[in-house]
């Protein structure tokens, strides 16, 4: 079955690749812009990089001031996208915007390097630790270009993946600033623990998190003596989860400092 399977993948890239290309696998450029780009992005589309990029690079050598001069950069910035050349995609995309400032997919551009900083960011993968430990810069870059996105963008038809993408992302920066709080609040390190839980509900409100971080904020304060910043952060508590299993504890503490 494996074997059929292969063999069906080969004959399909070999049928798009002899329309394109000859028998000694080199491109068979058409007589029109249109046609090398269209080419081109069929062999995008199997997966074809070397043999699309030669198809692209044409374009824009032959056909400079054609319309799909700047579409073949695009593809170009899309083929190190789709082989998970994160730094190199940015910096294509990028590109892209510089040269075409007012092109009608710069939205897309935009998008994709947002994306392409969330792809490059930490993983779950089980033979390492949990994302939440590692570095978290590139998942800090795809939150702002997320956010940056949807204020330039509103419209755009890329805007709801963006929004969610957005979500997911500070979702897992949350995830991290919540480890680093719990680390130093389990080892009595107050003034680190407080402002960390501080800095989890002040930049991701409504993480899952947020309940416990004020709870655990008040606590860290009252051990520091400081009571009105403390009751700020059970009284937050109080009011915005109000349905929290957490509320009668918080309830509790903040009667014992009135």
């Amino acid at each position: 079955m494996l074997r059929a399977l292969l063999l069906a993948a080969l004959l399909a890239l070999a049928a798009c690749g002899g329309k394109h290309l000859t028998l000694g696998g080199a491109p068979k450029f058409g007589s029109a812009a249109e046609d090398d780009y269209a080419a081109g992005s069929d062999l995008l589309k199997d997966g074809s990089y070397p043999e699309a990029q030669k198809f692209f690079e044409h374009v824009k050598t032959k056909y400079p001031f054609s319309k799909y001069a700047a579409l073949s950069d695009l593809r170009l910035a899309d083929a190190k996208f789709d082989q998970k050349l994160w730094t190199e995609a940015i910096a294509a995309y990028e590109e892209f915007i510089r040269l075409h400032p007012t092109h009608e997919d710069v939205d897309y551009a935009q998008f994709r390097i947002a994306l392409a900083h969330y792809e490059d960011g930490p993983s779950d993968f089980a033979l390492f630790p949990p994302s939440y430990e590692k570095d978290q810069r590139q998942l800090e870059q795809a939150a702002e270009g997320f956010r940056s996105f949807l204020q330039k963008f509103p419209e755009s038809k890329y805007a709801a993946e963006a929004k969610k993408r957005l979500e997911q992302a500070d979702g897992r920066l949350a995830d991290h600033e919540w480890y680093v709080a719990d680390f130093y609040f389990k080892r009595d390190k107050w003034p680190g623990a407080a402002s960390r839980y501080e800095a989890l509900v002040d930049k991701y409100p409504g993480s899952r998190h947020e309940p416990e971080a004020l709870l655990r904020l008040a606590e860290a304060c009252v051990k520091m003596d400081e009571k009105h910043r403390a009751r700020t952060a059970l009284q937050k508590l109080i009011v915005s989860h109000p349905q929290d299993p957490r509320r009668p504890e918080a309830e509790k503490l903040l009667a014992k400092l009135r």
